[in-house]
């Protein structure tokens, strides 16, 4: 049995009042459970109301909350305002720390991303546990940056850089790209950032849909036409999306590290259209509602 272990922040959006479960790591642990994926998450919430509704939800995607991730006073939480195209932006009350390494079997997978990478003190013992995982895992990252929590840009975007470096996969977003480096082009940046390490550089464009970057070239595929109800975990969606398809093909692992530098374009265009189907799933309802396979194949044939 092969499992992922997912690192990072879970908390409560509060979105015109209504509260739903959210995160950009624990999106991606529950998406990959919701698929029937074997999954470990490691994470930081508190023994409260909110908190239980967390554990609750992330059981029922069929994920494993990992023992020590109820240690939080407080669970956090974030209010999201939308904007008329659908799109967030959110207020944070949170805290993020982790200690130890957590009692789980050796993962083939090990995904972090977003405040978990960058907020103090958690985000030290984040870059310590990928360089941890990484002798079993393929590493898989996504910045998925929160301005409003971030007090030194400069000091960000230096430990963002690095978990760049130290993975195989990054997914990352071009308005990402230009917060982290507003000088120069995104597609440019994630050259870079493929020149410094990883295996593949995705960079998604929203409706301009996604292009993938590897030693073989590039890849790129459309946005799907869908009716957008809101853009709340879309990204994370095709995260999950993009890491279901490269599981499937048998090129996660550190011993299939040489076989992923070794994609074919084929092979990679197909993981992102999968991608881009997850993220259509989630973008046609409100919240970061990610789709189970059944809704996957029913999203297919709408096409």
């Amino acid at each position: 049995m092969t499992r992922g272990l997912v690192i990072g922040e879970s908390l409560i959006d509060i979105v015109d009042g209504d509260e739903h479960v959210g995160g950009s790591p624990l999106n991606v642990a529950v998406g990959l459970g919701r698929l029937g994926r074997d999954i470990d998450f490691l994470t930081h919430i508190a023994d409260d109301p909110h908190g239980r509704h967390i554990a609750d939800y992330v059981k029922s995607a069929g994920a494993q909350l990992v023992p020590g991730s109820v240690a939080a006073a407080r669970t956090p939480t974030a209010v999201a305002t939308l904007t008329e195209d659908g799109s967030a932006t959110y207020t944070f009350d949170l805290q993020w720390r982790l200690s130890g390494t957590p009692e789980v079997p050796p993962p083939v997978l090990v995904h972090t991303g977003s405040i978990a990478a960058v907020r103090e003190p958690g985000c030290l013992a984040v870059a310590a546990l990928v360089d941890t995982y990484r002798l079993s895992a393929t590493v898989t990252f996504d910045p998925n940056v929160r301005p409003s929590l971030i007090a030194d840009r400069d000091s960000a975007r230096a430990r963002i850089e690095h978990l760049a470096e130290r993975s195989d996969i990054v997914k990352v977003s071009d308005e990402d790209l230009r917060w982290i480096d507003p000088e120069v082009e995104p597609e440019q940046t994630a050259r870079a950032w493929l020149a410094s390490g990883p295996a593949i550089v995705v960079v998604t464009m929203g409706a301009g849909g996604a292009v993938a970057l590897c030693s073989a070239g590039e890849a790129r595929v459309a946005a799907r036409p869908v009716r957008v109800v809101d853009t709340v975990g879309a990204g994370d969606a095709f995260m999950v999306g993009l890491l279901d398809a490269l599981w499937g093909m048998d090129v996660l692992g550190a011993d299939r590290r040489a076989a992923l530098r070794r994609i074919s374009i084929d092979t990679l265009t197909g993981a992102l259209e999968a991608a881009t189907l997850s993220s259509a799933a989630t973008v046609g309802r409100a919240g970061a509602q990610l789709p189970d396979r059944a809704e996957l194949r029913a999203q297919a044939n709408r096409r």
